[in-house]
């Protein structure tokens, strides 16, 4: 199963309610209280219905990471501070009472509506709270152009959890040259451990009802060229 990210629902600035036009809330804390609750509700719902695999999409820890992004939206930099650690927060107390047998993912998207973006920039302003989020136990990461930036904050990933690379774009039909993502492997590994690394497309195909810009065929073929360069590279299983 796949959720939006807890942060999706909280105020951008967190420090001027009234930006949300007439919120329900007019105390944060008490939206933070009942948003986190209604998350560990549902994650326990989800494990009581069978659910062994539960995957978080995190839009806006990336995104307010660009201060391109920031400035579109009046964000200042003391707000960015401030923005992550609440997310961060947010994020680990919604998860605090996971189950032990669920294993919980995140997926961090810069945009994918009709094969656009939103954001850009590297991961370096958020990797240490980004990666270090208790109740996650593993990333998925867009890493498909150079928007994303380069592998050097992979550094701050415990040994206990796995990055999931998304070397292969999901916006263009388009097969990469396979010798180049197996070098782009090589590159990460010099951060982590090959072990603890895995080969995804960038994003999902369709984010939105109108997809990206690109053919059913080419979408299986996507996928099972990163299954090819996997057995390749890990072996078969």
């Amino acid at each position: 199963m796949t959720i939006p990210s807890p942060s999706v629902l909280a105020p951008v600035k967190l420090f001027d309610m009234q930006n949300a036009g007439a919120p329900a809330y007019r105390d944060l804390e008490q939206l933070y209280d009942d948003l986190t609750a209604a998350y560990r509700k549902a994650v326990k719902a989800f494990h009581d219905a069978g659910c062994r695999y539960l995957q978080i999409d995190e839009v806006r820890m990336v995104s307010v990471a660009d201060p391109a992004f920031r400035a579109s939206r009046g964000i200042s930099d003391a707000d960015f501070a401030h923005l992550i650690v609440f997310f961060d927060r947010l994020l680990t107390d919604s998860l605090r009472d996971r189950p032990a047998d669920m294993t919980i993912t995140m997926h961090n998207c810069r945009g994918n509506f009709r094969s656009r973006w939103a954001a850009a920039g590297g991961y370096e302003p958020v990797a240490e709270r980004l990666f270090n989020i208790k109740g996650i136990d593993g990333y998925f990461l867009e890493y498909d152009s150079e928007r994303a930036g380069g592998f050097e904050p992979l550094r701050f990933l415990p040994k206990s959890k796995l990055a999931v690379l998304g070397l292969v774009t999901s916006k263009t039909g388009a097969l990469e040259p396979k010798d180049a993502i197996k070098r782009r492997l090589d590159e990460a590994s010099r951060f982590v451990d090959l072990d603890r690394i895995c080969l995804s497309p960038q994003c999902g195909f369709a984010s939105t009802e109108e997809g990206n810009e690109l053919a059913e065929e080419q979408q299986w073929a996507k996928l099972a060229f990163v299954k090819e360069i996997a057995d390749e590279v890990w072996g078969r299983a």
